[in-house]
């Protein structure tokens, strides 16, 4: 049995059980409570703070866990990162009063920064030579300068309207973050099995996002310039149709693209697209 921390509430954790879900890891969410099994794999997820996660991985409490980058760089647990997950993305920002003027990072030299991140902020501040005094709050970060507990905040930003909300402005990012998968070091064989089970039903789910699969009718003597805007997984699947000089196209498309390419597909005379959502996908 491999047992993964999760955090228990926020937008990791709902991340992070639409991830499993995918994965097809069937969890019993009808009741919150510490520790669930799955019922169809060897796994049970233990449901803690996101900030403990990482001293629970490190200490093999827990064999893996999902936590955010900020968290884990920030505990420096001796924790393995086994695979970037690529979702809950943010970064960690310093934000002063947008009446401010702002030339640099010599701004925050004799300020006072409130953060729920030291040690980060820490290093960041010794690596630019600025002398700054770090007043450590947990929770609602943003609110500091606006009742004099400092000068501006060192904080996660998403969307910058909490900051806005707030009267401040973003001036500098220090680091960007995602979720990561950590494991303990020293897994057992049994566990290493599952765990690459795991990774390889969570890679297939992860491969399949924001791509499409494609099906369209196109001129065979067209195939040649049709195959050369088609950027897929590897080279399309061709097959002839029962109308002579037409064949019949099959590829994967990067949805972020994926407008721009059907247009010039059009314009080769590429007829009957049709576009289906991936689930999964195998590579």
């Amino acid at each position: 049995m491999l047992r993964i921390a999760v955090q228990s509430k926020g937008r990791l954790f709902d991340d992070t059980m639409a991830l499993l879900a995918e994965a097809d890891i069937k969890l019993s969410t009808s009741k919150r409570t510490l520790l669930t099994q799955s019922t169809n794999f060897p796994v049970e997820v233990l449901f803690l703070r996101d900030d403990d996660i990482p001293q629970s991985v490190a200490s093999g409490v827990a064999d893996i866990g999902i936590v955010g980058e900020n968290e884990f760089v920030e505990r420096a647990e001796k924790a393995e990162v086994i695979y970037r997950l690529g979702f809950s993305k943010c970064r960690l920002s310093l934000a002063i009063p947008k009446e401010e003027k702002y030339e640099g990072t010599n701004w925050f030299n004799g300020k006072k920064i409130a953060t729920s991140y030291p040690g980060i902020l820490s290093s960041f501040l010794e690596e630019n030579n600025i002398q700054a005094d770090i007043h450590v709050i947990t929770g609602s970060v943003e609110i500091a300068p606006g009742i004099g507990l400092a000068d501006c905040i060192f904080d996660i930003v998403s969307s910058g309207s909490t900051l806005v909300s707030n009267n401040l402005k973003e001036v500098e990012t220090v680091m960007q973050s995602e979720a990561l998968l950590i494991g303990t070091p020293g897994l057992s064989d049994e566990k290493k099995e599952i765990l690459q089970e795991l990774l390889f039903r969570i890679k297939a789910v992860k491969a399949a996002e924001d791509k499409k699969y494609v099906l369209m009718n196109a001129p065979t003597d067209k195939l040649k310039e049709i195959i050369e805007v088609l950027p897929g997984v590897k080279s399309p699947t061709i097959m002839p149709l029962a109308t002579e000089g037409w064949s019949s196209v099959h590829t994967v498309l990067d949805e972020k693209r994926f407008w721009e390419i059907i247009g010039k597909l059009k314009a080769l005379g590429a007829q009957g697209i049709l576009v289906l959502p991936i689930e999964k996908m195998i590579l």
